[in-house]
């Protein structure tokens, strides 16, 4: 029962790394965005809020694609086991 718990708590700890990665990663490319065809004032906190935004629901998305596509490769093994 230990080991579930275990499991679980690195496959959690695993998302999170994955999920804040992604968030990460796509506030970088945000930042190439000409966003003045956007806000007057693109270094403003209002225009950083909106960047911010962005970016967390840009990187939830890829973060969920990438860990389910992950989930759904590792359960295939689950397919080919014969008990």
């Amino acid at each position: 029962m230990d080991s579930i718990y275990y499991s679980m708590g690195w496959d959690s700890l695993f998302s999170i790394f994955i999920t804040l990665g992604f968030i990460a990663v796509a506030w970088v490319v945000l930042q190439e965005i000409k966003w003045e065809q956007f806000f007057r004032h693109p270094k403003s906190p209002r225009a950083r809020l909106a960047q911010l935004f962005l970016a967390i629901i840009a990187g939830r998305l890829l973060a969920g694609f990438v860990l389910d596509y992950w989930n759904w490769a590792s359960a295939l093994k689950n397919l080919f086991n014969s008990s």
